[in-house]
């Protein structure tokens, strides 16, 4: 250091304050950007929020397409992140819940506002949703309100199911926890629509005790013929049986959501990934291709080539 006409700094000049614990009054602003961000931007694709937008059992707001695309399976996309903000609780549509919100426009910008007080929901205001409808108020609104039907659609709800959007109180984080393990329990999810898995169990069940039914009929017939009768009988009945079910198998994207703003969003997502699938495939662009040439240089004329031949040349009387 030195000899370089600069200054040499000396610890005295670089450590001006000891260290110490934030105050009150900085922990509340970085709160604030903390949250400002997240009622702003999606954390699985660092967009803006955009509707439809839905949440999890913990509160978090997401953006639909960006659910969709964590849920298809595509191996170039980094699931580990992905995995990581979402810590397990999104494992199926069936997870979360669209949030409905009064969006008042106002030139560019966009206010999400209470139904009931007209208060602007955000950082800057507890808000929570119902579920199962979805309606976005202010928690203030919701206290007061007599009764357990929703003011915008008239549908039942349990004081359980009123979900806070992005909770700071540890009170309502661990409502929100012990909520998502008690529905886990019963087979229910985020949605109090049945678990994927209950109905799988359920047709093991059924399955196995079909089969020692069968057993039990094949094991009553004594003769020889009345027997194998029997089992080309029960036979018959079981590829009945696999035939509807290979029918009514793993449905399409299109027949299998019922929903359909939500299929038609599943459509888009899945066409945007092929064609990034495609450009990926293809290797160079068009700027990258510009640069080569198929054709030799011609020295003479000094045409042809790319940028590796293309350049002085000794000609060949020399």
């Amino acid at each position: 250091m030195g000899n370089d006409g600069g200054s040499i700094p000396t610890r005295r000049e670089l450590v001006k304050n000891a260290a110490r614990n934030p105050n009150t009054s900085e922990l509340k602003a970085t709160q604030l950007e903390s949250q400002t961000h997240h009622w702003t931007y999606c954390p699985l694709s660092n967009r803006p929020l955009a509707e439809p937008i839905v949440s999890d059992s913990g509160g978090n707001l997401y953006n639909k397409d960006a659910v969709i695309e964590y849920l298809i399976p595509n191996d170039e996309a980094p699931q580990k992140d992905k995995e990581k903000v979402l810590q397990g609780r999104v494992k199926s549509l069936k997870d979360v819940v669209e949030v409905k919100f009064k969006v008042e426009k106002s030139g560019r910008e966009e206010k999400r506002l209470c139904p009931i007080t007209s208060k602007e929901l955000g950082p800057l205001t507890k808000s929570v949703y119902l579920v199962p409808c979805g309606h976005a108020f202010a928690e203030a609104a919701i206290k007061e309100v007599q009764g357990d039907v929703c003011v915008e659609c008239n549908e039942q709800y349990a004081t359980t199911d009123v979900i806070s959007i992005l909770p700071l109180a540890k009170e309502d984080i661990e409502r929100l926890t012990t909520r998502a393990a008690k529905l886990k329990e019963s087979g229910l999810t985020h949605s109090l629509k049945k678990a994927p898995g209950s109905k799988k169990r359920k047709k093991n069940a059924e399955a196995a005790t079909n089969a020692t039914a069968k057993e039990d009929k094949v094991s009553t017939i004594t003769s020889g013929p009345e027997k194998a009768r029997s089992k080309e009988a029960l036979d018959g009945e079981e590829k009945k049986v696999s035939n509807t079910t290979s029918k009514s198998g793993t449905p399409t994207v299109s027949g299998g959501i019922k929903n359909s703003a939500t299929a038609s969003l599943t459509t888009k997502v899945l066409e945007e990934q092929q064609e990034s699938n495609k450009r990926r495939k293809l290797g160079m662009n068009d700027n990258l291709k510009s640069l080569f040439s198929s054709s030799g240089y011609d020295s003479a004329s000094r045409t042809g080539g790319d940028f590796m031949t293309r350049g002085f040349s000794l000609p060949k009387k020399a």
